[in-house]
């Protein structure tokens, strides 16, 4: 067997970073950005291809633990991969241009979207059509992102039966936060021996979420009749704090990927704020996947319909400031953490409810895109 020279060299080659200037470093994870096509598989071959295969910045092994560490986090991971190499390189400021470089074609890209969607509108026939059939690809791939994201995180029939159970909750009302801590909890119980415990922890949550779904009008919670009501107009813009709040709270619950902010910013836009209608959320969603960035950056989309350009600013920060932040503040001590069984069941249990959320929301798109397609 041969080994090619450039591949020998490589791998004798002591894995270090460069100590390259900020405006080059900014430029190479800029092209990193543009080149940012096929989601976030993609994107983090991309990235291991240059900096560990050919550049040998880090070793294999190390850019696998660290890659393991961010997939256990919320947060975009090829986006926190850029930050974690720029600080490498250049410490925290060179964190920050990395992670800066790689989100702004997609960010510049999306905002100039947003405005031509509102400005010039989807009222032709043409226009109509075509986004039509993006709401329906839309749906498809958050019904097929349940399978996948449930097929790597629900690796025992605990995390199975906790997912249904999230299903269940959120499809009767249940708030989003209350079902994460549940499930979160739930799960640290089983790997404690407290099996019994965690069953009667499930079962007292679905049924105080079905007693509560039964008193209310129309027998199902509140939050699912907002589903329901915000199928019509939006209710208007929202206001700056209230779209930073959300932005924060779906850049913080990111676990297992970018769909899982879905569930999350449907319900604050669409459900309970009424900024958008499910039609224009579905066609954010259509138009961030086909776009060089990490899918989570529909959410500009979401909050320039919902509050102008500075809404848009404003939901992005809040969205990608805790993908900065773990990096650039407390990585190490993250890292430490996330060594912690407890802290890592607890992820799984959260992560395990959140496929749970997607699923529910899958419904809801579903029954969206089914009741909005022309008659015939």
């Amino acid at each position: 067997m041969t080994t090619s020279v450039p591949e020998t060299r490589a791998a004798s080659k002591p894995a270090a970073p460069p100590h390259e200037p900020y405006g080059k470093l900014f430029l190479r994870f800029l092209r990193f950005g543009l080149l940012a096509w096929g989601g976030p598989v993609a994107q983090i071959a991309m990235l291991r291809q240059e900096l560990v295969d050919e550049e040998r910045w880090v070793t294999n092994e190390r850019f696998n633990r660290t890659l393991a560490v961010y997939q256990v986090l919320p947060g975009p991971e090829a986006h926190e991969l850029c930050v974690y190499f720029g600080m490498l390189a250049r410490g925290r400021l060179g964190g920050f241009l990395a992670g800066l470089g790689f989100m702004l074609p997609g960010f510049v890209l999306m905002f100039a979207l947003s405005w031509f969607y509102l400005a010039v509108g989807i009222t032709a026939p043409l226009f109509q059509g075509v986004f039509l059939g993006f709401q329906a690809a839309v749906v498809a791939l958050i019904i097929r992102a349940v399978h996948r994201i449930g097929s790597h995180a629900l690796h025992d029939r605990w995390l199975l039966a906790i997912a249904a159970a999230s299903f269940v909750g959120n499809f009767l009302g249940a708030p989003f936060w209350l079902t994460l801590l549940v499930a979160g909890g739930a799960y640290v119980m089983v790997k404690r021996g407290w099996r019994q415990g965690a069953v009667v922890l499930e079962v007292v949550f679905l049924g105080g979420i079905a007693v509560y779904a039964a008193s209310s009008f129309g027998g199902v919670g509140a939050e699912s009749t907002g589903l329901v009501q915000a199928n019509g107009a939006a209710a208007g813009r929202a206001s700056l704090g209230s779209v930073l709040l959300s932005g924060l709270r779906a850049g913080l619950l990111t676990f297992g990927g970018a769909y899982t902010a879905i569930p999350f910013l449907q319900r604050d836009a669409v459900a309970v704020g009424g900024w958008l209608t499910t039609s224009q959320f579905l066609d954010g969603i259509a138009l961030g996947g086909i776009l060089p960035a990490p899918l989570i950056i529909f959410s500009t989309f979401v909050g320039y319909v919902a509050g102008g350009p500075w809404g848009a600013l404003a939901m992005t920060l809040g969205v990608f400031l805790p993908a900065f932040s773990f990096t650039l503040i407390g990585h190490t001590y993250v890292e430490r953490m996330i060594e912690h069984p407890a802290i890592h069941n607890l992820l799984d249990g959260v992560t395990a409810g959140v496929v749970g959320l997607i699923a529910t929301t899958s419904i809801v798109l579903l029954r969206t895109g089914i009741t909005s397609l022309p008659a015939a």
